[in-house]
């Protein structure tokens, strides 16, 4: 096992990090910018370095300085959480260069499933449903058109290099497609150096799910079930929970297995989480691959009894599956996760400022992951996310009576939250019949509060 890990995150996925190198009996370093000085990760871990100043790019994104505070602090191994570094091919590269575990798949790997063309073609391989479309990348509008006319409208251009909705264009003629087209490509070029773009046909009233694997570096995939995404604003999960209204135990286990077969087949390693639209019909298509810890893992956590960060840091040590997870395992009862922001809840604007009063809610059944606490400052320069509230019951009407309770009991003053927002959507019928889709939010929005 590891003697030290470095942490090369911030928030509340760094506190997260650091519990769970505490419970093995690992000593952590944190790093940090200059706006994160007085962070809880900072105050926790055995050690911390300041890395630069508090623009990302600076500091959390600085590769170099990430790697002098690792060799400074002389760390066998580096979590990335997520976000920032988690998904970059080249920092898990110089990682291995400089002789410090990257915590998560080879370089490699991460570069196949990150360009979401090659994921598609090795899902495919292995029999895992995706969605009529492009062959590979489209080179101009001429076959843009091509494509769609064999795929049929309406159809969705979508970047290759990165996701978020960024480089994301819907078509619904070929009238519009090459303004689209050019908007999406000169989109993704700026998001992510890379204006590549492929196409797919497109879903109207799509739910987002999502399956979390682990896999040993022994050849051993397993797959812990399925969340479900769909409460989501401009491609921005706002709420997930675990298991799925709509999945079945014959479709689970149908999609778990082709997963198993792809992930081995490629040799994938760590955790992931492998992303699915499901149609009207209830039918699933693949759409990409996180090669990461997912900000709504603790749904997952929650219905299973498994600690997913323990068990990355374990595989990553070199211990098999069968040594960190149970015989069989099993999803007991319903959990589900809002998002709480520093943001308006109406006009979902950003909410910066010192936090004068906190409160966390507790009690059976209920979880909070968060980095924030009472005279403490959300700075201006990082995501909105300042905590996670986790609620788990017997089924799936116990969780959303203990997020209600929890969510009127959870206080932050100083900043706006949203967390009126999420104690509206807990009222709404719509949600708590489980009837939903990606498209829920524009028209919950658009409502008029009850």
């Amino acid at each position: 096992m590891f003697k030290k890990i470095l942490i090369a995150n911030r928030g509340e996925i760094a506190l997260r990090v650091l519990c769970a190198c505490k419970e093995l009996g690992i000593r952590c370093v944190a790093i940090y910018s200059e706006a994160d000085r007085n962070a809880l990760h900072v105050r926790f871990a055995d050690e911390a370095i300041c890395i630069g100043p508090p623009r990302s790019a600076e500091s959390y994104l600085n590769i170099p300085a990430v790697i002098s505070a690792a060799e400074i602090a002389n760390v066998d191994a580096i979590h990335p959480g997520y976000g920032l570094l988690s998904e970059n091919a080249n920092f898990a590269e110089v990682c291995d260069a400089s002789h410090v575990k990257f915590i998560g798949p080879s370089p490699d790997v991460m570069r196949l499933m990150g360009e979401k063309e090659k994921a598609r073609v090795a899902m495919k391989k292995a029999g895992v449903p995706i969605l009529p479309g492009s062959e590979g990348v489209i080179q101009n509008e001429d076959e843009a058109l091509e494509w769609a006319k064999e795929v049929g409208y309406p159809v969705i251009l979508k970047a290759s290099a990165g996701g978020g909705g960024r480089g994301m264009r819907v078509i619904r003629s070929a009238d519009e497609l090459p303004r689209l087209f050019q908007a999406a490509q000169s989109e993704a070029a700026a998001a992510f150096g890379n204006g590549d773009l492929y196409m797919e046909k497109f879903i109207e009233r799509p739910r987002h799910i999502e399956f979390q694997v682990l896999a040993d570096q022994h050849g051993h995939v397993t797959t812990l079930g399925e969340r479900e995404c769909s409460i989501q604003r401009r491609h921005q999960k706002l709420l997930e929970e675990s298991p799925s209204v709509r999945m079945t135990p014959e479709l689970r286990k149908q999609i778990g297995d082709k997963l198993q077969s792809c992930l081995t087949e490629i040799g994938y390693v760590n955790a992931g989480t492998v992303e699915f639209l499901m149609d009207e019909d209830g039918s699933l298509h693949f759409i990409e691959m996180n090669t990461r810890i997912q900000v709504e893992h603790p749904v997952t956590e929650m219905v299973t009894g498994i600690d997913l960060v323990k068990s990355q840091i374990r595989i990553a040590a070199g211990e098999k599956l069968s040594g960190i997870l149970p015989e069989k395992i099993e999803m007991r009862g319903h959990s589900i996760e809002c998002r709480i922001n520093a943001e308006h809840p109406e006009k979902f604007t950003p909410s910066a400022g010192k936090i004068t009063a906190f409160n966390m809610p507790g009690g059976t059944g209920v979880r909070v992951d968060t980095a924030a606490y009472t005279e403490g400052v959300i700075p201006p320069y990082y995501d909105s996310l300042i905590a996670k509230l986790i609620t788990h019951g017997r089924d799936r009407d116990e969780a959303i009576a203990r997020m209600s309770r929890a969510l009127e009991m959870f206080i932050v003053e100083g900043i706006h939250t949203t967390i009126p927002l999420h104690r509206r959507i807990m009222t709404n019928p719509d949600f708590r019949a489980g009837e939903f889709d990606t498209k829920f939010m524009e028209r919950f929005l658009a409502a008029p509060p009850m």
